[in-house]
């Protein structure tokens, strides 16, 4: 639920956020939604998972490639140039995801095998 929310929220009320954190619009909100976008497809297919795990456990990886995408690049420029605030808590939070979907994985790996 967590990135489908998040990417309803970013995607019909971009600007909150922004506000909320008094960081700059960017020059289009289209590069804002379209990553929304992608959230709440995430989103679909963690409903999807979370609905059928065994099933659906090939799916996981590319959660896990998605939590690792955003993570590295918010941790990048957090500790090189910086970044805006707004985007740390976000990051923290998919370092814990990644790691819960890397072992709900396993657990379903080896419960796949029995």
């Amino acid at each position: 639920m967590y990135d489908g929310i998040l990417g309803l929220a970013f995607l019909i009320y971009p600007k909150c956020g922004f506000d909320f954190f008094g960081v700059g619009y960017p020059n289009h909100w289209g590069y804002v939604q379209f990553p929304a976008a992608v959230l709440v497809i995430f989103g679909i297919m963690f409903f999807a998972i979370a609905f059928r795990p065994l099933e659906n456990a090939n799916l996981i990886p590319y959660g896990v490639l998605l939590k690792i995408a955003y993570i590295s690049v918010v941790f990048g420029y957090w500790f090189t140039k910086g970044i805006p605030n707004m985007w740390k808590p976000f990051a923290i939070i998919d370092v814990v995801f990644a790691v819960l979907f890397l072992w709900a994985y396993g657990t379903l790996r080896h419960a796949a095998r029995r």
